[in-house]
């Protein structure tokens, strides 16, 4: 069995889809058509230094993941099982499967990325060397009821999302319990209680698209389970808020069969994260 994942924000570099985009060019053309800029220049050069931003990182990755997945498609030579994306990926899996077009999509995510940069006040941490207990042992413990866990990346990787004051405060009870604490470089507390509003906002958005079948089913971050026809603008809407189920949805894969994982698109974070999920469940296994 083979499994398709595309990574989300955090993997973008300048120089990122290289020369897809002369391979690509009306998808190019179409993709500035709607974002009213370069995305090749965006991400090739970067001139003024928006990389980074949301509103530009979630439309350059996008873009840069479907041309991969596009690629990637011209040199298949197997079927593919199981797609699965890490948040904003997961608009190129369902892309990939045929819940929308291409545009589409990339108008979601333009809308996406606009909103989502207007949140303030919020800060993102990875903490590292600790499970999913013992995270929840610690935020309970320390009545750190105002923090919320954003991403179960990994068997001891994850993120937690809140309020600048209280991820800080959160360090030292973290620290104490031998964990590496490292505040992330974004501007919002994503993937938490605190963007409510701004999911309100994109779930009344997509209310004026309709979402065709899939094609190979697609994994939700927020169920760990795969779509359903009827649910899509549903899990779109409540992934906003919702923790990414990470771990979750790479066992799910991994429990119909033996699978192998490909990332489509820039850098390989994701196949770090799933060899050490398949490694721990293995390991268990054994033992």
């Amino acid at each position: 069995m083979k499994a398709m994942v595309f990574p989300g924000q955090g993997s973008q570099e300048v120089g990122m889809g290289g020369e897809l985009f002369d391979e690509f060019v009306d998808y190019v053309r179409v993709a500035d058509d709607i974002l009213g800029y370069s995305i090749k220049e965006l991400c090739l050069v970067d001139p003024n230094n928006v990389l980074s931003k949301t509103q530009y990182t979630q439309p350059a990755l996008y873009v840069v993941n479907a041309l991969h997945y596009l690629k990637s498609k011209q040199e298949l030579s197997e079927k593919v099982d199981f797609y699965a994306g890490h948040s904003l990926g997961e608009y190129t899996a369902l892309f990939a499967s045929g819940a929308f077009s291409f545009e589409t999509g990339l108008r979601l995510v333009k809308k996406r990325g606009e909103l989502m940069s207007t949140a303030k006040n919020g800060v993102m941490a990875a903490v590292i060397g600790l499970d999913k207990v013992q995270i929840h042992d610690v935020l309970k413990t320390n009545s750190l009821n105002n923090i919320d866990v954003a991403n179960y990346n990994g068997p001891v990787q994850t993120i937690i999302s809140g309020l600048l004051h209280d991820i800080e405060f959160a360090k030292s009870a973290f620290e104490a319990r031998g964990a590496k604490f490292i505040k992330l470089p974004v501007s919002a507390a994503f993937h938490s209680r605190y963007m409510k509003t701004i999911e309100a906002a994109f779930g009344h958005y997509l209310q004026q698209f309709t979402f065709g079948s899939l094609s190979v089913p697609v994994i939700s971050n927020v169920t760990a389970k795969p779509y359903q026809a009827d649910s899509i603008a549903e899990n779109l809407t409540k992934q906003i808020s919702s923790p990414v189920h990470w771990v979750d949805s790479i066992s799910y894969i991994n429990a119909t069969d033996q699978c192998d994982f490909e990332e489509v698109g820039p850098g390989n974070v994701l196949s770090k994260l799933i060899s050490s999920i398949s490694n721990k469940e293995n390991n268990k296994e054994v033992a």
